[in-house]
């Protein structure tokens, strides 16, 4: 090999890929070039990433409301909503250059699909070492499920229905399940996510046989559908959280009947902030700790639907993305 084509190939490394949302159902990798080395940054090679069907499935249809464009941001996003836009927040990967203690270690990023990338130190969380790359694409799902599970306040020997057998919601009945006493049921609409439930030991029931009297309701499910069955079956002064997302859709809810009567509350949670009373003593860079502590459980491997050569992923994408199959999907580099 020749000096020249030595440096040509030292300069494509300093490169990477990413997948870009060209416009509404259609992807593609574009080359992506590595800003200059600063001090205080790290270069990553990724490994995985996955798949977070629910958000992306709404970025790529193009139904983020304008007036969230700005808080619907993910970290290391480039591009604008609609289109194009590069997103994703699920990278695990292989530090290359940074701080000596860094390099070679695998950690998690908040990060868009790509294959090489260059980001703060800060940014990065390294893996605990019980914890496979493979089950890290999860992470993010995960703090997601935690602060949902810290909104919900749920106590020792709750009743807590899940509505939603998607990742969010089986990793939110997972952690409820895990609180001594609860009795914990997931509900879906599809029967054989019963399948991924009953793994994780967790009680399936389809809508028509959800628990009544509960203590605590939580609809991961996106379906206004779900929102009213929670409040026919919440127990008096229960608590129904609502940690889905609709995009540009407007949702019905029926107040009538025993809403008022019960003194029901409905409370939304976003991961963006920390409950109030967790936000004295935790920050998001502790929570991200917590949640990568929380996957050492082999059963969560489950919770991978599938996975894809980052070279096909543009093709591969609109399919992913379109299927109820679809959980978590990893991307793999």
């Amino acid at each position: 090999m020749t000096r020249r084509e030595t440096a040509a190939n030292a300069a494509v490394q300093k490169d990477g890929r990413a997948l870009w949302i060209e416009e509404t159902g259609l992807c593609a990798l574009r080359q992506e070039t590595l800003p200059a080395c600063c001090e205080g940054e790290v270069v990553v090679r990724t490994i995985y990433s996955g798949i977070s069907r629910g958000t992306e499935s709404l970025v790529f249809a193009g139904q983020v409301p304008e007036s969230e464009y700005e808080r619907m941001r993910a970290p290391h996003q480039a591009g604008q909503f609609p289109f194009p836009v590069k997103y994703g927040y699920a990278a695990v990967g292989v530090v290359e250059e940074g701080p000596e203690q860094l390099v070679g270690k695998s950690v998690f990023c908040l990060h868009p699909h790509q294959d090489r990338f260059r980001t703060p130190v800060s940014a990065v969380h390294p893996l605990p070492e019980d914890l496979p790359p493979h089950r890290a694409v999860l992470a993010a799902n995960m703090e997601t499920a935690l602060n949902i599970t810290w909104d919900a306040g749920i106590q020792p020997g709750d009743r807590v229905t899940v509505f939603g057998a998607g990742v969010i919601g089986l990793l939110v009945a997972y952690l409820a399940s895990r609180i001594i006493g609860t009795e914990v049921a997931i509900s879906d609409i599809e029967p054989k996510r019963a399948a991924t439930a009953k793994v994780l030991g967790l009680r399936f029931s389809l809508p028509d046989h959800v628990p009544h009297d509960c203590d605590v309701l939580i609809n991961a499910s996106a379906s206004a559908d779900a929102l009213a069955t929670a409040l026919d079956h919440a127990g008096i002064e229960a608590r129904i959280v609502e940690a889905s997302w609709y995009g540009e859709r407007h949702v019905d809810i029926p107040l009538g009947g025993a809403f008022h009567a019960r003194r029901l509350s409905i409370v939304s949670s976003q991961v963006a902030s920390l409950p109030p009373g967790r936000r004295a003593r935790w920050d998001t860079r502790r929570r991200m700790g917590k949640a990568l502590q929380l996957l050492a459980d082999d059963r969560l491997d489950h919770l991978i639907s599938g996975e894809t050569p980052f070279e096909t992923i543009a093709a591969d994408y609109a399919g992913i993305i379109g299927s109820a199959a679809t959980l978590c999907h990893r991307i793999k580099y």
